[in-house]
């Protein structure tokens, strides 16, 4: 048997042993608060450390595999054995991209990796460029979101563990799709977090989803340590073309160097040592352009990040809805102001917060496709009481304008799951913890949540209820019924009419004009020789803009000075 250099960092503990397959060895501690030691073990051996006197055998923090769980013993796991096929994959610019966002526990009926690449054909006919997964890493349970993981370098089992991601990422390159990953570096989860027993991995900050991590505090240099590392290992051994960062302002950094400019800086340095491009997509609610600045003009150099500005002023001006943090959206100018300049709040009022909010984007040095569009989102749906999809309450004519303001603005499109359907299903929050009283705190505070809102409690699905799992699953027998598959053909058609016309990948805001008219409802988008016209309203309207039909929802006229558009239609021309 090969011998192994076994290694955990826990600088807490007195003692630590390491438990193979039921027999304890001795591990030798050093000054910096790792132990280590090496013995010859079989290639995929189960093994984990048991600390002090606790009988616990505990998982190693560093997990490769975790085929029981996340409370049981880990699993050796080379990536060097897995069989790529993709030497030749030269990787592409995640920047004006088209990203199809999936949950790969709903995304097909079995829930898994090798079922999803059953469907990768599909999103390459669609028009995507990229697949970004929620979290793959491993959590509690067997069914949830993934935003609960607590062994961040293991591929959650259920979806068929690492092999299963190094096959459905193999897949993707073969067919000319890039991959991203949604990785969860703000916190833990409640169900096996096991990492304080070996070292300071918590800070004394919190979040809403529980106490932070530790990357400022006192000894938080190998915590810091501990969340690159487990980021570059998803590009480099797992091949992915980047990374989606969750929640990143909930990451409390008060050091000179900033981890998300330490992890760009890792990262360009991965991709050098690759030769493909690497992306980092940040989720954050700041509207702060340091993020996607680049380095040398004091940024951190992310690639982009999903702007939710865009999301609320073109949801609320074609949906009505006015609730919590959409209270400061709603007219049709507030949509020209956020697709001609990024951010809605940009150092002005938010309602919502209560004070200032946001910082002025440059959009003479910082393109448009360096934030992320999208009508739909996991949490722009899933969080909503009864996780109901815009189609649920939306025309089939709203559901069209909203895409084609989406997909055919400067701005990086994103698509969330079945969107490009209308699919019917709903998309909820579910959640599996095996203990009992966290199911409950769950399930009582999700109901508690969405009641102080106004919402009936009652209304509120149980997020342990396996059935709110399989209501979320898509139906792709919808794809080709209907109205579900003539808005398909038009997201196909918008999709590819993004890539076919050389105006639309002029990705600069400055070069784009917006023009509206807030008592009839409509707004035109000229980019280039190219104007997007869309009617929000019901009534129809004469819009002074005319030319070439290019792509259109609903039978616009044209005449000599005027595009007339029915209710709740678009109709894209060449000037």
């Amino acid at each position: 048997m090969p011998e192994h250099d076994f290694a955990v960092w826990a600088p807490r503990p007195e003692l630590v042993r390491l438990d193979v397959d039921g027999v304890l060895h001795p591990m030798t501690r050093g000054d910096d608060g790792w132990w280590r030691t090496s013995i010859d073990v079989a290639p995929e051996v189960r093994y984990g450390f048991v600390l002090d006197d606790d009988r616990k055998v505990l998982p190693d923090p560093r997990s490769p595999r975790q085929p029981d769980g996340v409370h049981e013993r880990s699993q050796l796991w080379a990536p060097a054995s897995a069989a790529w096929t993709d030497a030749d994959w030269p990787g592409k610019s995640a920047a004006g991209a088209a990203i199809y966002e999936l949950h790969i526990g709903t995304f097909t009926p079995t829930g898994t990796l090798d079922s999803a690449i059953d469907r990768l054909d599909y999103l390459v006919e669609l028009g995507i460029d990229f697949v970004e997964l929620m979290p793959v890493n491993a959590f509690g349970g067997t069914r949830g979101w993934g935003y609960d993981g607590v062994l961040w370098f293991a591929v959650h089992e259920p979806y068929g563990g690492p092999n299963a991601l190094v096959r459905f990422i193999d897949a993707c390159h073969r067919r000319g799709l890039g991959v991203l990953i949604d990785a969860v570096f703000n916190h833990l989860g409640p169900s096996g977090n096991y990492l304080p027993k070996f070292g300071p991995y918590l800070s004394s900050a919190s979040n809403p989803w529980g106490e932070g991590i530790n990357i400022a505090d006192a000894d938080s240099d190998e915590v810091r340590r501990y969340i690159l590392d487990c980021a570059l290992r998803w590009m480099r051994d797992f091949h992915a073309d980047g990374l989606r960062l969750d929640a990143v302002h909930a990451l409390v950094d008060t050091t000179a160097f900033h981890l998300l400019d330490e992890l760009a800086t890792e990262t360009d340095a991965l991709s050098t040592q690759l030769g493909r491009p690497l992306a980092l997509i940040a989720e954050s609610d700041r509207n702060d352009p340091r993020l996607i600045t680049e380095r040398e003009r004091g940024g951190y150099g992310l690639t982009a990040q999903w702007d939710d500005d865009i999301h609320h002023a073109l949801h609320t001006a074609i949906s009505g809805e006015r609730q919590g943090y959409y209270s400061d959206f709603g007219s049709i100018e507030t949509l020209a102001h956020t697709l001609k300049n990024g951010y809605f709040h940009a150092g002005t009022y938010s309602s919502f917060r209560r004070r200032r909010h946001g910082r002025q984007l440059d959009t003479s040095s910082i393109p448009g496709c360096r934030l992320l569009a999208y009508t739909a989102t996991h949490d722009q749906v899933g969080n909503r009481a009864i996780g109901d999809r815009p189609s649920a309450y939306l025309s089939p004519g709203q559901l069209a304008v909203s895409a084609a303001l989406a997909l055919l603005t400067p701005f990086t499109a994103m698509l969330f799951m079945g969107e490009e359907w209308a699919a019917s299903t709903p998309f909820q929050f579910f959640s599996s913890h095996p203990e009992p009283e966290l199911a409950e705190a769950t399930r009582n505070g999700r109901k508690a949540e969405f009641a102080q809102h106004g919402w009936n409690a009652d209304d509120v699905p149980d997020p342990q209820d396996p059935a709110t799992f399989e209501r979320s699953k898509l139906n792709w027998a919808e794809v080709e019924i209907g109205e579900h598959a003539r808005l398909h053909r038009l997201y196909r058609d918008l999709l590819e009419l993004r890539r076919a016309e050389p105006d639309l990948a002029d990705f600069w805001l400055d070069h784009m004009t917006v023009d509206f008219d807030e008592e009839q409802r409509w707004i035109v988008l000229r980019r280039g020789a190219l104007a997007i016209i869309c009617n929000l309203g019901d009534a129809a309207v004469a819009v002074p803009v005319t030319g070439e039909l290019m792509l259109a929802w609903g039978v616009p006229t044209a005449g000599d000075t005027h595009t007339e558009l029915a209710g709740q239609s678009f109709a894209v021309v060449r000037t």
